[in-house]
């Protein structure tokens, strides 16, 4: 085939393509706040909070939901968002790292103002107290499957949270710090809350 050729197929493919899902008024609701975003309906939700959104915690690692780096949480429940469509989050609440202290504030009824920054939720702060990350790539998604499992079982086993945390990888091997965090921040919630 000629170089010619192969250009003129594939831009013929990019413009019958172009449009084709498109949406201009795609509405997700992030952190408690709405979003509207224009986004192909099948471009993973990651690309959507990162680059239109900012929001930096979710991370992109392997993109074939595998390694749990870009977690995010859907109605409270885990979700590896390199691979979930934008079009899913429609009408869905979606929690971030960055949402997790708003998200224990509001379950605790506790209020901030403005000018004083929210509490971390229990789950960040036992990370830092327990100084759990290494190099902390992995640590965003870690504390996201935590959230998820202290959402559903706020007293879990040492194997539940091991089966809960199954699927991530932490290359650094900090998972018996991950371990003592989630027990710790499972104690703190049922202390609090």
């Amino acid at each position: 085939m000629r170089r010619r050729d192969f250009w003129d197929r594939s831009q013929a493919c990019r413009h019958a393509d172009k449009g084709r899902n498109r949406v201009g008024n795609l509405t997700i609701t992030v952190n408690d706040e709405q979003h509207a975003v224009s986004a192909d309906l099948d471009t993973p939700l990651l690309y959507v909070l990162r680059n239109e959104l900012g929001l930096m915690a979710a991370k992109f690692g392997c993109g074939l939901a595998q390694c749990g780096v870009c977690s995010v949480l859907m109605d409270m429940r885990e979700i590896r968002a390199c691979v979930t469509p934008v079009s899913t989050a429609e009408g869905k609440s979606i929690i971030t790292l960055e949402g997790l202290p708003a998200l224990w504030s509001k379950a605790n009824s506790s209020e901030s103002r403005q000018s004083t920054p929210l509490p971390l939720h229990p789950i960040q702060q036992a990370w830092i107290d327990l100084q759990v990350p290494q190099c902390g790539y992995c640590q965003s998604g870690m504390m996201i499957q935590a959230a998820s499992l202290l959402h559903e079982n706020a007293s879990p086993t040492n194997q539940q949270i091991r089966e809960a945390l199954d699927g991530h990888i932490c290359r650094c091997g900090t998972h018996m710090r991950v371990m003592a965090a989630v027990e710790k921040a499972a104690r703190d919630m049922r202390k609090r809350g």
